[in-house]
């Protein structure tokens, strides 16, 4: 697991747009699965900001979810 969880300072564009209890939303909801060994990327974080601020549908949001879980699973069989 990385030392710091700190997903803000990594991909700052990506919460430019959030308000703070927005921005606090998206971060506590990764929090718990960084604490339980999960690696934080770049896609997942988008794909979640880019659905609270309504950029995205659940439908779109649930569509690229499971898309990049099947890459990740493609990637790991692969491996």
């Amino acid at each position: 697991m990385a030392a710091e969880f700190n997903i803000e300072a990594r991909w700052p564009e990506l919460f430019a747009p959030l308000d703070e209890a927005t921005r606090t939303v998206v971060v506590n909801s990764f929090a718990s699965s960084w604490h339980e060994g999960w690696v934080p990327n770049r896609e997942d974080v988008e794909n979640l900001t880019d659905f609270v601020r309504g950029a995205i549908d659940e439908a779109e949001y649930d569509r690229r979810a499971a898309g990049a879980a099947e890459r990740h699973r493609a990637h790991a069989i692969a491996s």
